[in-house]
């Protein structure tokens, strides 16, 4: 945050404390904890004067004015003044967290309930800061809100020990041995979520522990931890929002599964894992380790030497026909005709899967996936080759896995999507997938050397080590907690950066790789751990977990029809003959 809009923070909280005639010392802490989120221990200092200097004028200006009205229509004018500069600089996540800091700052001093002229105030700061009524009046709720009046709204998450619990809206999480309850609010506008804590217990998040008495934001991929109960991660709490969104539960259960080459040599050892609708699934490991292997026993395109992967209870490698269209896959090969515009090449993929679509609602679909992808501005451009491209790279990845969206697959596969791309291309692409998990979908995505942002974005990592063994399944933030832990690691509880929220996914491969060193002190090629013990250690931890096989009976409507031989035919011959005259001028 800029100076200036430190400074303006400051003013609309002098605002609020002087009209009220609050104490200077109740309103410091309010003040305090919000500059400890934004500024240095020496900059606090500076603000915090700068606070203490208008709070002071404004004190002597109510003094001067004698009647109320007077000062309060001068407040007014400032406050005014103060959002435009505000609206200047903020996007509007951080303006909707400002307004919750205003409002924590006003119940600051124990009040129930916000006052008529609080309200006004704030109020306008809101509407100036184009924040809905109907959102306004719930971030009030929310934050003025005890034990007995949680607001009543869909937008409400209870995190607590009744497993009881029902209501008609508000959302539920069972959590055994939690002492009180979290409550989370889904700001839809800005994709945020607030939570308070409400009881004894001690928490943290990402290990820096947690004020009961704050409203505290939700970063993306942290986990909420503390005595025995069972960590809340935040892709439990994301899922648990987007469970209604989801028209038919997909439920992708993995059950043994094995696979062995052609040549004898096993490709992967045995596993058991299972997924569910609105998650974005990581697969990584070494070079070598077997991620494409499984993605392709996965999307059933080998068929494992042993073992099941049922999706809905239906088995994929034996009832294969009953999924048809379900599942989506997106090699690391490039599907693109060349010659072909953007929109040619998604219009004969929609061709290809829509036998039972008129042309009109064709192209209809193609536009609409197109305008969702950020592709319709380029539908006229040819696709170009990947040694002589007329889109980019960022652009041709995003085409090829509208190829497969077309079809709209409950279940999309995806083969190294960031491989060769920009870092910001990398980040549009898993934003694109992460996207289709909040709509419902489940996605499997294999990466490799994700960033920090990346890697958070997962709601689940697999991760497998040299000859397919499986030796983590979860949380992807929390596996580098579980590989610390594992080798008693100093600092084992740290998964984040405490100074800048950063993870580091190579830590993982540092501890799992790592080598046994010789009396010499030199590095040898053996490991301190195989990969057959981490396999046994992950074994002995799932074993510790409940896990329980959940059969969902109904599968997604499949919109997918593949035409007859002959309107094949007639598809890929007028198709054929555009690519011809392509080539020819």
């Amino acid at each position: 945050m800029s100076d200036s809009i430190l400074k303006a923070l400051m003013r609309l909280f002098a605002i609020i404390a002087a009209s009220k005639e609050k104490s200077e010392d109740g309103s410091l802490s309010v003040v305090e904890s919000f500059l400890r989120h934004e500024v240095s221990q020496r900059l606090m200092e500076k603000y915090i004067e700068f606070y203490k200097e208008n709070y002071s004028q404004l004190l002597e200006k109510q003094a001067i004015a004698k009647q109320h009205q007077k000062f309060v229509a001068s407040v007014s004018t400032k406050i005014l003044v103060i959002c435009e500069a505000v609206n200047k600089e903020l996007v509007q996540y951080q303006k909707v967290l400002v307004l919750v800091r205003l409002l924590e700052f006003i119940k600051s001093d124990n009040s129930e309930e916000i006052s008529r002229l609080e309200n006004d105030w704030v109020a306008t700061v809101a509407q100036k800061f184009n924040v809905q009524e109907d959102e306004y009046k719930l971030l009030s709720e929310y934050v003025f809100m005890s034990k007995n009046r949680i607001p009543d709204s869909e937008n409400i998450l209870v995190i607590n020990s009744d497993y009881c619990f029902q209501h008609e809206r508000i959302k539920h999480i069972y959590n055994e041995n939690l002492n009180g309850q979290i409550i989370v609010l889904a700001v839809k506008s800005v994709n945020m979520y607030l939570f308070v804590i409400q009881g004894e217990n001690e928490l943290t998040m990402n290990s820096q522990l947690l004020n009961p008495a704050r409203v505290h934001v939700l970063s993306a991929g942290s986990s909420l931890r503390g005595g025995k109960i069972r960590p809340v991660y935040y892709s439990d709490i994301i899922s648990t929002y987007n469970y209604d969104k989801t028209k038919s539960r997909i439920v992708f259960e993995v059950d043994k599964l094995e696979y062995k080459f052609s040549n004898g040599e096993t490709g992967l050892h045995s596993m058991s894992f299972i997924e569910k609708s609105g998650n974005l699934v990581g697969i990584m490991g070494a070079s070598g380790a077997g991620k494409t292997t499984l993605l392709n026993v996965l999307n059933g395109n080998l068929m494992p030497s042993r073992g099941q992967v049922l999706v809905n209870g239906i088995d994929l490698h034996t009832n294969g026909g009953e999924l048809s269209g379900l599942i989506g896959y997106v090699s690391q090969d490039d599907h693109l005709m060349e010659e072909l515009t953007v929109f040619q090449n998604l219009y004969y993929a929609a061709k290809q899967s829509f036998d039972n679509y008129s042309q009109f609602k064709i192209y209809r679909t193609v536009l609409k996936l197109l305008k969702s992808l950020g592709l319709y501005e380029i539908r006229n451009m040819k696709a170009g080759s990947p040694s002589a491209q007329y889109i980019s790279g960022g652009q041709r990845k995003r085409l090829n896995i509208a190829l497969e969206l077309i079809r709209e697959p409950s279940v999309l596969f995806i083969d190294e999507p960031t491989s060769g791309l920009s870092s910001r291309d990398s980040e549009n692409i898993m934003d694109l997938l992460k996207d289709l998990t909040i709509k419902g979908k489940l996605v499997f995505v294999v990466i490799h050397q994700p960033s920090s942002d990346i890697f958070k974005m997962l709601d689940n990592l697999i991760l497998l080590d040299n000859g397919g063994y499986l030796i983590y399944t979860g949380d992807p933030v929390e596996a580098i907690t579980y590989f610390k832990s594992s080798v008693r690691q100093a600092n084992s509880g740290d998964s984040q950066c405490p100074e800048c929220g950063n993870v580091n996914p190579e830590q993982i491969f540092n501890i799992v790789e790592s080598r046994v060193i010789d009396e010499f002190g030199n590095v040898t090629q053996q490991r301190k751990i195989t990969p057959k013990e981490w396999n046994e250690l992950h074994l002995k931890e799932i074993r510790k977990q409940k896990r329980h096989s959940v059969l969902v009976k109904h599968l997604p409507e499949v919109n997918f029809k593949i035409p007859g031989f002959f309107r094949q035919f007639l598809i890929f011959f007028k198709r054929d003959i555009l690519t011809k005259l392509g080539n020819s001028q």
